[in-house]
């Protein structure tokens, strides 16, 4: 069965969001040894399109030609010149005309405004860049922007984070249409893991603190330096010379975050690399070197802030063969 596959373009769009799904796509007809995805590349007219990196890309059709022909799957891709492409009246109204047509209509990055700016994103739990995560939920109030997921499903709708994301969402639906065998080629073909869970997020707590510190730097170096130690809210509002209220003010308009949150997810992550790092390390360990209470609790955040159970982790991350985690389920 072939699946016929749209992407939608503008001119400043970004190149990998174009190009790394398709090569998915791509590299499960080469594997496969027929043609499972016929792809194509629409825009609001054929002809040569410049990306914002610079190199020209051509779209084959204009999307409202894709109307004229069966298609299974839309994706609008993201990219800069997106904030001006939603404001097309032509692409979106076209865009709203095949959504009813396909069976998955879905964004990578910021082309999630395109489609919300067309009300097709209404309702539903969505993702982005998180450099625009906030922008979006900001103008399309009907959204469930959820800024730290990789990529969602909801109400048949598929968004994606930025650029290597889309490559994890297109894995996710090349394994939905042929199975985890092929997917699990592809990601071997293109020297990449196994497609991440969704709900992993989008980068780490370091480059987070990194990225908005501001002010708490001298906090956040101290805690990185000791993620497990004994960090209450009040000997961290000591470290700042400040109140426990006025830090918690702080972490909220500097990182989105209280500090307990911010300490929490540091420490999660100082477990993630002990999973792929550690042999024959338990779940009772892992939460007593990092302060996070039990084998229990600990498998309880896991699953909540990545998506997966611990073991399930080390399964899809670990680059050798990896042993049942004491205190969490079996992998399956």
């Amino acid at each position: 069965m072939t699946r016929p596959i749209a992407f939608i373009a503008y001119p400043d769009c970004q190149m990998l969001d174009i190009s790394g799904p398709w090569q998915v796509f791509a590299t499960a007809n080469k594997l496969s040894g027929e043609t499972r995805y016929r792809l194509s590349l629409a825009a609001s007219a054929p002809g040569l399109i410049t990306t914002n990196g610079g190199l020209a890309v051509k779209a084959d059709c204009a999307v409202s030609e894709l109307s004229h022909q069966p298609l299974d799957t839309l994706l609008v891709v993201g990219g800069s010149g997106v904030m001006q492409a939603r404001f097309d009246p032509a692409l979106t109204a076209a865009i709203c005309k095949l959504a009813p047509q396909v069976r998955r209509l879905g964004s990578i990055c910021s082309g999630a405004f395109l489609l919300a700016e067309a009300g097709l994103l209404d309702g539903c739990r969505v993702t982005t860049h998180w450099r625009r995560a906030e922008q979006l939920a900001r103008e399309y109030p009907r959204l469930a922007v959820e800024p730290d997921a990789l990529y969602l499903e909801s109400r048949g709708r598929y968004t994606s984070a930025g650029v290597t994301a889309g490559i994890d969402l297109a894995l996710s639906l090349v394994e939905a249409d042929q199975g985890a065998t092929l997917a699990g080629q592809i990601a071997r073909e293109l020297v990449m893991f196994l497609h991440r869970p969704g709900g992993q997020s989008q980068f780490s707590e370091m480059l987070r603190g990194q990225s908005r510190a501001g002010p708490l730097k001298r906090l956040l170096d101290v805690l990185h330096a000791d993620p497990g130690g004994a960090h209450s809210l009040e000997s961290m509002a000591a470290v700042m010379a400040v109140s426990p209220r006025h830090l918690t003010r702080l972490f909220k308009r500097h990182l989105a975050v209280t500090p307990g949150t911010y300490l929490t997810r540091l420490r999660l992550e100082q477990t993630r690399t002990a999973l792929l790092d550690v042999p024959n390390v338990s779940l009772e360990q892992l939460a007593g070197r990092w302060g996070l209470g039990g084998a229990e609790q600990l498998r309880r955040l896991f699953q909540r802030h990545y998506g997966v159970s611990p073991s399930v982790y080390r399964q899809r991350f670990h680059h050798g063969r990896s042993e049942p985690l004491q205190g969490d389920t079996p992998c399956r």
